[in-house]
């Protein structure tokens, strides 16, 4: 990922970004950035971008939002699959909208597929064979994983082994275009990084703070209206493949509504689901960006949010 550090004299826009695993204060961080900058929020959340999944995806409320502009919040509807070069592509349109506009794009989110292609771009895999891509994803992920090592044995040392997405993806591309997938990632195009001046702030507040509020939030959640944003799902009768039909607490509150399980079970499913989902993201907040990007490990309080606010502002 890029490390577009400031230089001295530094004449590219600026862009600041906040990110880390989910309930971890981002989006009062970016608020309160975007207020203290007259910016504009813009939404770096997977599950955020669907029109359908305003409470259990965590999407700040209208009160939140205050007279803030946010962008790419809830624009898609659930019967769409937003992929990372859609949503990249929409991303860099509203940073370069609020620079024309004299303004500061601060996005805010925690899923790093999204961030890393905007920064670095996408590899320019040719298009798949059709035929090949049928065969591959009717395979079962062990078959496939095990025809991975014969033709691509790096990729399959590197993906684990029950990864079906994954795994499918750097099969149906070694054979289509006869080069690995990593061959192609080294010739990303389209990132954004070289021409900015990122300001980067990685929330990763202690893991008990965090599960805590995790398991929190799922239940106020439930209080509070996701039971019946699910309700207003399941008539809809979408491909259970959809990301919104797999988004955290839409299968553990379709089983409770269809009577296969009870509320408790659905708390403990839904809130067991949230942890492990903010446990893949502080890992991979920690691992994958750049070391020279800013961490925040404290817990997350309005006084931890008035210092970041002044220290992304230089």
């Amino acid at each position: 990922m890029s490390n577009s550090e400031p230089e001295t004299g530094e004449s590219r826009p600026r862009v600041a970004l906040i990110a880390g695993p989910t309930a971890s204060g981002k989006s009062a961080l970016a608020i309160a950035l975007a207020k203290a900058t007259d910016g504009i929020v813009i939404n770096a959340d997977a599950s955020q971008v669907y029109a359908d999944l305003a409470i259990l995806s965590a999407r700040p409320s209208a009160e939140e939002m205050g007279d803030v502009p946010h962008r790419l919040f809830g624009h898609i509807d659930g019967a769409e699959a937003c992929t990372a070069p859609r949503w990249a592509a929409e991303a860099k349109a509203e940073i370069a909208a609020a620079h024309a506009s004299g303004k500061l794009p601060v996005l805010v989110g925690g899923t790093g597929l999204y961030i890393r292609t905007l920064l670095d771009g996408i590899a320019p895999v040719p298009e798949i064979d059709a035929n090949i891509r049928a065969t591959v994803r009717a395979m079962p992920v062990s078959e496939a994983h095990e025809a991975l090592s014969r033709e691509d044995p790096e990729a399959a040392a590197r993906l684990a082994p029950a990864d079906t997405t994954r795994v499918a993806r750097a099969l149906e591309v070694v054979r289509s275009t006869g080069k690995p997938l990593k061959a192609w990632q080294a010739h990303k195009k389209g990132g954004i990084g070289g021409q900015i001046s990122l300001a980067p702030m990685i929330l990763r507040p202690p893991r008990d703070w965090l599960i805590e509020r995790c398991d929190r939030r799922f239940v106020q959640m439930m209080e509070g209206g996701a039971i019946e944003e699910v309700a207003a799902l399941l008539p809809r009768h979408l491909n259970p493949d959809l990301p919104v039909m797999r988004a955290i607490g839409v299968p553990e509150i379709a089983a409770y509504l269809k009577g296969d399980s009870d509320m408790d079970s659905c708390i403990a499913k839904g809130s067991l689901a949230t942890r492990q989902y903010a446990k893949r993201q502080y890992t991979w907040f920690t691992n994958q960006p750049p070391p020279g990007w800013p961490r925040e490990d404290r817990e997350i309080d309005d006084k931890i949010i008035s210092e970041l606010v002044i220290k992304l502002q230089h």
